[in-house]
């Protein structure tokens, strides 16, 4: 039996929170840009079916998503990020045993399910059981280790799929869940009883449950937020998938191209360091506004400049990423509270996860059509995301 770490030091927490969700982002999420061809391939599929079952995949995390945030909210998050674990090793040992395109698509809808149990949302529920209001701070730690995630998927998947092939490197993944990442989920604290008091309570899906006299989010302002972080993951998915083809349409070579989207991870981390730092008295609303604000202004730089601003729009689209993703956690958390916060944090990224899964097909066709003039696609849909932030109070009332 594998000891829970106490509550503090907090940073023992954060670190084993924040290795395991890095393996489970660079085993789910970041797959695809490595293996998505070979795996392709072997089976007689185009790369786009493989991408295709990918989004199936995200569709299946945005359904299971409430469901795993109720039961983090009821029983704390240990055992269901250690269930993620197996869960991820199952998917990846069938898709490594995938004869043809039907076992290949189970294996991705499995990876589905894991991501929908074991990425941020449930990681953010564990640490809200845990630490309560107070988990700003571990909620931007875990976020600044799995910042890494790409930078050791991409190197370990490429070595593994040339040392092993696609099969091999899966089953790595796999083994890497199991000696890893279960691990280190299974050693986390336990939820802390006052926060499992206070989801016992019977909840709704739009009204979670909420202390004593204290009145239900608004439903306009959890309708708000999910538009908000809808709109943002958009963004966040279209650019990671389709950037460098953006740059170059704008103008730039593919060696800019690639060393401009060399920026977007530091910084993201970057950006991170200072909402850990600078800005952490700062209300998670304004920061998330100032975040959402980024890709709009980044894209108006490229369409009045064109190429010559390639890297300002990397970097200041990357600084914004990095800190919505932090805001995803902290913002449903500083405006409604920590009781009910995993259901409801479930439901509100449901529409995100959506928009993930439609992102690498919705602007790549824009992109195809348009050019470079597809970034109008995300300069909207980050102007929207910003007029649904504005449009919140910071302590949101019933009505």
């Amino acid at each position: 039996m594998i000891p829970a770490l106490a509550p503090e030091p907090r940073w023992l927490v954060v670190a084993a929170l924040g290795s395991a969700q890095t393996i489970g982002w660079a085993s789910s999420y970041y797959l695809p840009a490595v293996l998505a061809r070979p795996m392709a391939a072997a089976v007689g599929l185009e790369p786009v079916a493989v991408f295709a079952a990918f989004s199936a995949a995200l569709g299946i995390s945005a359904l299971i998503g409430p469901w795993a945030g109720a039961r983090i909210d009821r029983l704390g998050g240990r055992r269901l990020l250690t269930a993620s674990n197996l869960v991820f090793a199952t998917g990846l040992a069938v898709l490594a045993a995938a004869p043809g395109p039907a076992v290949m698509a189970a294996g991705w809808l499995i990876l589905g399910i894991g991501m929908g149990i074991g990425l941020y949302e449930a990681g953010f529920a564990t640490l809200a059981g845990i630490y309560g209001a107070a988990a700003r701070a571990p909620i931007t730690g875990i976020t600044l280790i799995a910042g890494f995630a790409s930078t050791i998927s991409w190197p370990l998947s490429a070595a593994m799929l040339a040392e092993w092939g696609w099969r091999g490197a899966c089953l790595g993944w796999a083994a890497i869940h199991l000696g890893v990442a279960l691990p280190l989920n299974a050693c986390l604290p336990p939820m802390r009883a006052a926060a499992r008091g206070a989801a016992t309570a019977p909840v709704s899906p739009a009204a979670p449950a909420t202390p004593a006299g204290v009145p239900p989010p608004a439903p306009r302002a959890l309708w708000l937020v999910a538009l908000a972080l809808a709109a943002a993951w958009f963004n966040t998915t279209a650019m990671a998938a389709h950037l460098p083809g953006l740059l170059q349409a704008a103008g730039a070579s593919s060696v800019a191209a690639i060393s401009a989207g060399a920026l977007i991870g530091p910084a993201q981390v970057a950006a991170r360091l200072m909402e850990f730092g600078l800005m952490r008295r700062i209300h998670p609303l304004t920061s998330a506004r100032l975040a959402t604000a980024a890709h709009p202004l980044a894209a108006l730089a490229l369409l009045a400049l064109g190429a010559p601003a390639a890297h300002l729009f990397a970097a200041v689209h990357g600084a914004g990423s990095g800190i919505l993703t932090i805001a995803k956690g902290t913002l449903p958390l500083a405006l409604f509270g920590p009781a009910g916060y995993g259901r409801r944090l479930g439901w509100l990224n449901a529409p995100a996860r959506i928009m993930q899964a439609v992102a690498p097909l919705g602007f790549g066709a824009a992109l195809a059509a348009w050019g470079a003039d597809a970034i109008w696609l995300t300069a909207a849909s980050g102007v929207l995301g910003l007029v649904a932030l504005m449009a919140l109070p910071r302590r949101p009332g019933a009505g």
